[in-house]
């Protein structure tokens, strides 16, 4: 059966949060986020292992589906709903060899031939980007705009999410060239109320699929 992702997908970057992680996450379930990410590139893997426990055991009951970047070995161990996993980690097989039955795994992409190696792999979403210029990367990949998810959205039935300098005002383009959903750091860890920016992108995503099915 094929993923459905919620249009929101918020990552909490720890270099970003202005708050505690499990306060920050609470507000934004309260708010109606539904899809969450932790990712700490600067962690030990205990204090990774730590944060990520709290937060799937905060949220997951709660009906969040929760990632954890990059280690399907921590997310497996903290109960978490899945992994996301870049071009320099473990390989989408590998890390649900790891990370066991019944988990999530997503794959981030920047060109149209990754793109196509994700889509032949058991991945169950494949994030394209950086779609806009984005400030969360230390060494960004080229921005590809919204033509590459244009282009792609046909070569597989798989969720897309969109990533990198996604803001409020551009989150409808990228549904509309065919993304399923956004994911969003700076535009809402950095707002000085992150849940009720966050309620902002709900509603114009919202209002973005309502236009989209008159």
């Amino acid at each position: 059966m094929r993923l459905v992702l919620p249009r929101l997908y918020v990552i909490l970057d720890a270099a970003l949060l202005t708050s505690p992680d499990t306060d920050c996450a609470q507000k934004l379930a309260d708010t109606g986020v539904r899809l969450l990410q932790y990712r700490n590139k600067n962690a030990s893997a205990r204090e990774l292992f730590e944060t990520s426990k709290r937060l799937a055991s905060l949220l997951v009951p709660q009906g969040v589906t929760f990632f954890v970047n990059d280690r399907a070995d921590v997310a497996a161990l903290a109960g978490a709903s899945g992994v996301h996993v870049g071009q320099e980690d473990l390989g989408v097989e590998g890390a649900r060899s790891v990370i066991g039955a019944g988990k999530l795994v997503g794959i981030s992409t920047h060109n149209l031939e990754q793109f196509e190696r994700a889509a032949a792999t058991s991945a169950d979403y494949i994030a394209v980007g950086p779609v806009f210029a984005t400030s969360t990367k230390s060494n960004p990949d080229p921005v590809v705009g919204t033509s590459l998810i244009r282009q792609v959205r046909s070569l597989t039935d798989k969720p897309i999410v969109a990533i990198g300098g996604i803001t409020l005002d551009r989150a409808a383009e990228a549904i509309g060239v065919g993304a399923d959903s956004v994911a969003v750091i700076s535009d809402i860890l950095l707002a000085p109320d992150p849940a009720k920016r966050a309620r902002q992108f709900i509603e114009r995503l919202e209002a973005a699929n309502h236009e989209a099915a008159v």
